[in-house]
């Protein structure tokens, strides 16, 4: 579906040049005497790579067709990931490099959102907050107070964040697995 230039917004996939591609930022410009224009940021979902373009205003541009499923982590082996659709019950393998930073984060039985383009997974969605359990940290400081300063901890999926320094080894906490970042302690 053909789609102006003009309409292009933040997070739209589109097909460019035979790839799908996701905008990232763009800025409409109607320079003095000159045709409108659109300068865009996009991010290639197949490889991952990031590139401007400036397209015209009268220029047709082709939204790509997404689907999204959900899909339940079952385990990882070596450098593929494996997983099922939880609608169909379809088992699917995604290697590292297409799961990018998101591997790290990866828990089993964890349901993520899969986005497909013609019939592939090109990029997932994680949670917003996802819980893990401090495996080593430095001491607890019986001082430290809520807005003290911050310390790593290196969590039980081996990822090492910054928690603050009252929280001690054996605790669970809440990370935001697209920053990296403590987010507080969990409730469970």
């Amino acid at each position: 579906m053909a789609v102006p230039a003009t309409q292009i917004r933040r997070g739209m996939v589109i097909v460019f040049e035979g790839q799908p591609c996701r905008i990232i930022d763009f800025r409409h410009h109607t320079p003095g005497n000159l045709r409108a224009m659109v300068q865009t940021k996009l991010r290639n979902l197949r490889t991952g790579s990031n590139f401007e373009h400036r397209f015209r205003a009268d220029d047709a541009i082709e939204k790509a067709s997404m689907e999204t499923h959900e899909l339940q982590f079952l385990y990882s082996g070596g450098d593929s990931y494996h997983f099922m659709n939880v609608e169909n019950y379809d088992q699917i393998e995604l290697d590292a490099e297409s799961l990018g930073d998101n591997a790290q984060w990866m828990v089993e039985n964890m349901v993520i959102i899969a986005e497909y383009y013609d019939g592939r997974p090109i990029g997932i969605q994680l949670p917003q907050a996802l819980t893990f359990e401090i495996v080593e940290t430095a001491p607890v400081m019986k001082t430290a107070t809520k807005t003290s300063s911050y310390k790593p901890a290196k969590l039980n999926n081996g990822v090492t964040v910054n928690v603050p320094e009252f929280l001690g080894t054996g605790e669970r906490v809440r990370v935001n697995p697209s920053t990296g970042e403590y987010l507080d302690r969990a409730k469970d």
